[in-house]
């Protein structure tokens, strides 16, 4: 069950949320919210995954 929910999450994801990798962002010069809020997608990725 923890698995469909985060794949559900990373659908929505997905749809919602900015991409970074196609604005190209530099992860070095990124606010502290671009890092947040990456580490939130790669988070849920993950689990999705798992």
């Amino acid at each position: 069950m923890k698995k469909k929910v985060f794949k559900a999450l990373a659908k929505i994801n997905k749809a919602v949320l900015p991409s970074f990798t196609k604005k190209r962002l530099d992860l070095s010069k990124a606010s502290k919210w671009q890092m947040a809020l990456f580490g939130y997608k790669l988070w849920v990725t993950k689990n999705a995954l798992d």
